[in-house]
């Protein structure tokens, strides 16, 4: 399979990479930037190799942080480890994160909510920059993504495995667009090995394999595009939840099948007990309210991710609708409604009321609708109304 554009050239990165901070970043004394002003930066000449005791904070990194503009508070509640560091980079990180665009603020941001980059050299951050560059389009989209969630990139130090990962990843045939979203949205999937994650995704296939699917290779794609998270669960707690699925709806293998490659891969991720739990809790509700087992059947399948949502605010939310009029068999054809808040929910009933709205003739379709078409649509109504 041809690897996408910007992946094909990470294989030879580290060979070919002259990083720009070596005029910084000499030896291990030098990790911040040269020509900076020294009271800033904290460098030690001597550092002892035995492994160090937890002793008290570094001074001069503490003066050179709250210089920066950096929440020292929140430093000592996420990673207080980091203030009692000998050698750190903060400059150095500063310095290369302007070189892409990053203001002030956002630098200091970024050290504030994951101290830990202050520890990255500067070889570091341009080699991690140049491949998180081959699946972003721009500096500032990755500087954007930084200041939204630092630990997306520097969570990891090894820029190998990172490497090595991309390429696995791309040789699946995921798209520029699937790494991105995995890279800020799962990031610790480009922790694990590389083999860990193909334990995965060869999983994935003989699953599809084993019910029938005539592609695994596309199947372990669609899954994964589905839920970013998956790569990062056990296949054991994958396995769980799929063999729950089958035994407790006696769902046919192409029945399984469809759903996995479907809305159902979003919840195969979550804990075997979290799911169990949520769906007792549902059939118990739906019983209640006079539903049959087909019916709860028909709900998980045409929406499984209702099973995401927690006991007291799906009834909440049930309840909600049928107070304002919602019948359970228009609920089960529309189940994408129990997307929105209940507060949402009985805002706009209360709105559609006002208007008398006629669901039983013009069905719930109004509900499950973007704010800006819903006031819309209220607007295009009220003025029927006056005609």
């Amino acid at each position: 399979m041809t690897l996408m554009p910007g992946v094909q050239g990470l294989l030879g990165l580290n060979r070919t990479l002259v990083p720009a901070f070596s005029r910084f970043v000499s030896s291990p004394a030098q990790l911040t930037s040269v020509g900076l002003p020294r009271g800033l930066c904290t460098v030690t000449a001597t550092v002892s190799n035995s492994k160090p005791s937890v002793g008290p904070e570094n001074e001069s990194l503490l003066e050179s942080l709250t210089f920066m503009g950096v929440d020292v508070k929140m430093v000592r509640q996420r990673q207080p480890g980091v203030l009692r560091k000998i050698i750190t980079n903060e400059q150095g990180l500063a310095h290369f994160l302007h070189g892409k665009g990053a203001s002030r603020k956002v630098v200091a941001g970024i050290i504030s909510r994951y101290p830990r980059a202050i520890t990255r050299s500067g070889e570091h951050l341009e080699q991690r920059w140049a491949m998180w560059r081959s699946v972003f389009k721009s500096d500032s989209e990755i500087v954007s993504i930084l200041d939204r969630s630092p630990e997306s990139f520097f969570r990891s130090s090894d820029n190998d495995n990172l490497e090595k990962n991309i390429v696995f990843l791309g040789s699946l045939g995921l798209n520029a667009r699937d790494l991105h979203r995995l890279l800020t949205t799962a990031p610790r999937t480009f922790s694990n090995s590389v083999e860990l994650n193909r334990q995965m995704v060869e999983f994935l296939e003989d699953v599809c394999a084993e019910l029938g699917g005539e592609d695994p290779g596309q199947f372990a794609k669609v899954v994964i595009s589905r839920n970013l998270y998956i790569l990062i669960r056990s296949t054991k707690r994958v396995k769980a939840n799929i063999d729950f699925l089958k035994a407790t709806f006696k769902m046919s293998d192409p029945e399984l099948l469809a759903l996995l490659q479907g809305a159902g891969a979003e919840i195969l991720d979550l804990s075997n007990e979290y799911l169990k739990r949520n769906l007792k809790m549902l059939q118990e509700k739906l019983a209640s309210l006079g539903c049959r087992k087909v019916d709860v059947k028909k709900l998980i399948v045409c929406y499984p991710t209702v099973l995401f949502i927690g006991s007291d605010t799906l009834s909440s939310k049930l309840d909600c609708l049928l107070k304002g009029g919602i019948t359970m068999r228009q609920i089960l054809e529309k189940p994408k409604v129990l997307e929105y808040s209940t507060q949402n929910i009985t805002g706009r009933l209360e709105e559609l009321h006002k208007l008398r709205y006629d669901f039983e003739k013009n069905g719930i379709n109004i509900l499950d609708s973007s704010r800006k078409r819903f006031d819309a649509k209220l607007e295009r109504l009220a003025l029927s109304s006056e005609e």
